[in-house]
């Protein structure tokens, strides 16, 4: 069947900012929709709200808007540029749910646009709990039994005919949100009350418990025609009872019979062909290993984070697929070298691969770490082997957290069984680890198995590696014998662990096994409907199979690995455009990376890609084979600069930026020194390793101070302290952060603003293309701070001395590449806080707002010293930039609800959104309104500040009285606002009686909230006010600065209304160089 030529222009809706259950893999699914459809010849037009993202490269699609993902903003697009279809099944839920909304308001039938890939009834199908119970009813498709409420009584009728405990589940939501298991009355009360509010229709599903049962995932790709192909199947190692973005799983299926899987396929092809998705769709079961019931647990209908895993797992590029099935080709169209045409794929890998997630509980205090069916992960590894225990072990290096194998983490190995079987009850992100201490403590399989329900195969293999790291133990201070050694590396035992358990040099382990002869080899993945592309995986337990070309030099570059909240979807962008820019450069490039979700580990992004761990066995091992020029470090983050330095160490070519320089700006004593060399002012600081010290340092420089571990990113282990007594907690607390390291303490610059520039540095010239203002003032990490560029507020001899500091650092620094500096600026002065020579989480934000391609510019100036090009920076310009961008971060709070919204000088963001419009306050009211909280243009405002903040909050309430809000004040807030002549309305805080502000916020009787936390100074906690904001999805601003720049939007969008949108080709067209 030939193309559809109905259609010319299509839209694409992106997924929005990264949150909890929605990350990159849908920058990675909608990058290859756009690569599809062009090659067909469509034109493309691209909406997200994320500037973090490939997707939204002016080069990507043909038109691209950077706007707020909603209704209204995507009528105004349809209706500039008439679109003929709309792809909605590559943006997560967002694009799902948008999809859905356009159609009901009659927008899609007003300006005639076709939904293609999956129809609008079908996503109805696929997220509405009744018409999916019934849709499967028909089939007669067995389903968990369960009824859908509408009410919290509803449900208590519900419950009581199941029995307990039940578990709620919310329609139209995504990574669980709102829902939970309940054991009984009152737990279902608050939960489905929570429930019925997430949920887009008032619908909470409630279901039989089916806990512990079997959790097995399908991934269909169906064409126009009925053909149906099954891409990977999924075995979830956590049992139900974990969501599965938590859970920990394999593809292929391990311990299910072939009949089964049969089974499973059999019934996803019928749901799959009732709801007649075009393109992939994902099928969850749940299988009850005792009683051999199969359930269907819900489809996708889209895209999904599972795709991602099994695009990765297999080598079949399922968005790439379904954006050409979408356009009216068949599976029959598409040919393929390893199966003639895509029709006749199967799943026939002979290797195993393991997904395990990464979380970020130690951001959140107070937060519990236990998984249950709300998602929890933050990232993903995925890890390939040829056996299931070296698949394993891989991905647990993989995961950055400073463990290199399952044992002794954390204090687990000091507890008894007893206490490890209590620890094992809840399920949580250290079970597994716990699992194996208690295996070396004596627990039995069964014993294991009755608690966790994890199938005794998968105990069974874990307890074979206690045993064999047991008798490696016995031979510790020496090599073991070599058939131990030998057998250890076959069961995935890294280099580096066997170093720890045997207490000898890693280098030595190396050395030996390598006379031995134990080294890795390599296996390829084919790349599905390509004639023989393949990206590769290492192994010890089978011959090389990786041909090596020699036509091009090579040049190596190390991705960023999971994300987390601090390293995420921005550095993967930066890997990203080094490839390509090494392409045209004419080198072949190779990128090392283990995170299933990105755009790096798609397989035509670099000529060869290896999916490994960033550890250093691994890129020895693949830059002995491969023997490029030089290794890239300075696009990954902080992940591939911790290895910079030993690579370095054992003969590899670094290119750009050394490590030993990386090492200078971190080394508060050789940079302070180079400051006060080149005369800038830093805030005075001091470094210590004891109690003792660290009071004595402060006291010197005088509180509040910051402090923080040195070498780290996103802030982990940040805080301002305000006392002696904090300051001995801390430094308690903070021993194990960082050994051998010691704690930094800077005075904390009170009231100042905060600002960074972003540069390019040849090592004699730098350019900074803008200068980035923080609405936050000091004391909130950079990447928590929604920030304008270019700056308002910031006088131009500022802006002046902040690119001049900035120059004479790259210059002194001898900085080749990109470099971020964060400055402060105190009563008009600018103190540097810090210099990253590395590309920073601004890098895709200051390329998409000032037009300027910073990588391929930085990865021309790292590879000069090879190509000989001059350097490109004396030709670049200042430029004229008619238009603000707002940045504004996106929080996992309402995944976290017992968490003290408040920001600090730790990062807790997931992603980020960007806000573009010619007028500031607008910008900053589209970065809000991108955040899905947009902000109200009248109702009742609420003020409640603390005793700093109180002399600044009379202009922003005047500004609110003028816009015509009703003000409602706290206290001493109140008397202040009173007193300045502005109406307002004293209100009662929760201890001062009722009724108070808490019982306004749950009656909705609140349209924005500001109030900057009382901290030390008050004897009354009042996280309650936030914590109920998020809760009643309330927009708040907890500092003045954001106060400010709220009032500064509304006015703007009250007195001019909402404004025209822009494509980011045309604002790029305004932007000239300066006179």
């Amino acid at each position: 069947m030939p193309q559809r030529t109905d259609i010319h222009k299509v839209l694409i809706i992106g997924s929005g900012p990264i949150i909890i259950g929605q990350a990159c893999e849908f920058d990675y699914s909608g990058t290859q929709a756009c690569k599809a459809l062009k090659k067909l010849g469509y034109e493309i037009v691209l909406v997200n709200s994320n500037p973090a993202t490939i997707m939204t490269d002016p080069e990507t699609a043909d038109v691209t808007y950077i706007e707020p993902l909603n209704v209204q903003r995507l009528e105004q697009i349809i209706a500039k540029e008439r679109p003929d279809a709309l792809l909605p099944n590559l943006g997560g839920q967002s694009g799902l749910n948008l999809c859905a909304e356009l159609y009901k308001e009659g927008i899609l039938d007003k300006y005639q646009v076709k939904v293609i890939g999956v129809q609008v009834d079908a996503i109805e199908r696929g997220e509405d709990r009744i018409e999916f119970k019934k849709a499967m009813n028909a089939l007669g498709i067995e389903m968990a039994r369960s009824e859908v409420a509408y009410t919290v009584n509803e449900a208590l009728a519900i419950a009581d005919q199941l029995g307990y405990p039940v578990v709620l589940r919310p329609a139209y939501t995504m990574g669980g949100a709102g829902g939970g298991l309940v054991y009984n009355k009152e737990e279902l009360k608050t939960v489905c009350a929570r429930g019925l509010q997430a949920s887009l229709v008032g619908q909470v599903l409630v279901e039989e418990s089916i806990l512990g049962w079997e959790e097995l995932e399908l991934e269909v790709v169906r064409d126009k025609e009925g053909n149906m192909i099954t891409v990977c199947f999924i075995e979830n190692i956590d049992p139900l009872g974990v969501h599965t973005g938590d859970s920990f799983c394999s593809a292929p299926m391990l311990t299910i019979s072939e009949e089964c899987q049969k089974r499973l396929q059999e019934q996803a092809y019928r749901i799959v062909e009732s709801v007649q998705v075009i393109g992939g769709t994902n099928v969850q079961f749940a299988h009850d290993p005792v009683s051999d019931r199969i359930v269907v647990i819900e489809i996708n209908p889209r895209t999904s984070r599972s795709s991602a895993l099994a695009s990765k797992a297999t080598g079949f590029p399922i968005a790439l697929v379904s954006a050409m099935l979408a356009t009216g080709l068949t599976l029959k169209d598409i040919p393929c070298g390893k199966y003639g045409t895509l029709d006749n794929y199967v799943p026939d890998g002979d290797y195993v691969v393991i997904k395990f997630a990464r979380w970020a509980f130690e951001k959140f205090k107070g937060v519990e770490d236990k998984l249950g069916t709300q998602m929890r992960a933050v990232g993903e590894v995925m890890s390939i082997g040829k056996t299931y225990k070296e698949a394993f072990q891989k991905a647990i290096r993989s995961l950055e957290t400073g463990r290199y194998g399952l044992g002794h983490a954390k204090d687990f190995d000091t507890r008894t069984k007893e206490q490890l079987l209590q620890m094992l009850i809840t399920p949580s992100s250290e079970r597994h680890f716990i699992m194996y201490e208690a295996l070396r403590k004596g627990a039995t399989v069964e014993e294991i198995h009755d608690i966790t329900k994890v199938k005794t195969w998968f105990i069974q293999q874990m307890k074979e590696l206690v045993d064999e790291e047991e008798a490696l133990l016995t031979h510790k201070g020496a090599l073991p014998a070599d058939e131990l050694l030998i057998s250890a590396k076959k069961n995935g035992f890294s280099d580096k662990y066997l170093s720890q358990l045997l207490e000898i040099p890693e280098d030595t382990i190396r050395n030996h096994r390598i006379e031995l002869g134990v080294e890795e080899a390599w296996e390829g993945v084919h790349v599905s409907g390509t004639t023989d592309s393949a990206y590769y995986y290492s192994t010890y337990n089978a011959p090389d199979k990786n041909p090596i070309h020699t036509d091009n030099p090579k040049i190596m570059i190390l991705g960023g690995g999971p994300n987390r909240i601090g390293q995420g979807i921005e550095f993967d962008y930066c890997c990203v455009h080094a490839s390509l820019a090494l392409k045209k450069l004419g080198f072949e490039t190779i990128i090392v990376n283990c995170n299933p979700e990105t755009v790096s580990t798609d397989y035509d992004t670099s000529d060869k890609l290896y999916f490994e761990p960033l550890t250093l066995e691994d890129v020895l091992s693949i830059y002995k084979k491969e023997k490029p020029l030089g290794v890239i470090a300075q696009f990954g983050g902080q992940t591939p600069l911790n290895l910079a330095a030993e690579l370095e160490k054992n003969g590899v070519r670094i290119l750009g930026t050394s490590p030993s320089v990386i090492d200078l700006a971190e080394d508060r004593d050789l940079f302070r020194a180079m400051m006060e060399k080149l005369e800038i002012p830093m805030p005075e600081s001091g470094m210590a390793t004891t109690v003792e010290e660290a009071l004595k340092i402060a006291n010197q420089i005088g509180y509040p101070v910051m402090v923080r571990p040195s070498y780290v990113l996103g802030g982990r282990g940040m805080e301002v302290v305000y006392d002696d007594e904090n300051m001995i907690g801390y430094m308690q607390a903070a021993v194990g952060v960082t050994p051998d390291r010691p704690i930094l303490i800077d005075r904390f610059l009170n009231h100042a603003m905060e600002c960074e520039a972003d540069a390019i540095s040849d090592g004699t010239h730098a350019f900074v293309p803008a200068v980035m203002e923080h609405i936050e003032l000091a004391g909130v990490h950079s990447g928590d701070s929604a920030c304008i560029i270019p700056s308002l507020h910031i006088s131009p001899e500022n802006v002046k001395t902040i690119q001049e500091y900035t120059r004479k650092i790259a210059e002194e620094m001898h900085v080749r590449g990109l470099m971020n500096m964060q400055y402060a600026i105190e009563n008009g002065k600018v103190y540097v806080l810090e210099a990253n020579p590395r590309a920073s989480r601004t890098v895709p934000l200051v390329s998409k707002v000032c037009n300027i391609r910073m990588v391929p510019l930085a990865t021309d100036i790292v590879t000069a010293e090879l190509t000989g090009r001059p350097s490109p920076i004396p030709q670049l310009k200042e430029q004229e930039i008619p238009n603000y961008g707002v940045k504004e971060a996106v929080f996992p709070f309402n995944m976290f609800q017992e968490v003290d919204p408040v920001l600090g000088p730790e990062m807790r963001s997931t992603g980020e959104v960007l806000g573009l419009s010619h007028s500031y306050g607008e910008a900053f009211y589209k970065a809000q309104e991108a955040t899905q909280s947009r902000l109200p243009l009248e109702g009742t405002v609420l003020i409640s500040v603390n005793r700093k903040d109180k002399p600044e909050i009379v202009e922003v309430a005047r500004t609110f009285a003028e816009d015509g809000f009703i003000i409602l004040a706290t206290g001493t807030t109140y008397d202040l606002i009173h007193e300045a002549g502005i109406p307002a309305k004293k209100v009662k805080k929760l201890y001062e009686g009722r009724p108070n502000i808490l019982d306004m916020i749950t009656n909705g009787d609140i349209q924005l909230i500001i109030n900057s936390p009382s901290g030390k100074d008050s004897v009354h906690d009042d996280s309650y006010l936030r914590k109920a904001a998020i809760k009643a999805k309330v927009p708040y601003m907890t500092t003045v600065a954001a106060a400010r720049a709220t009032a500064s939007g509304i006015h703007y969008v009250k007195t001019h209304g909402n404004g025209e949108v822009k494509s980011l080709q045309l604002l790029h067209s305004e932007i000239h160089d300066k006179e």
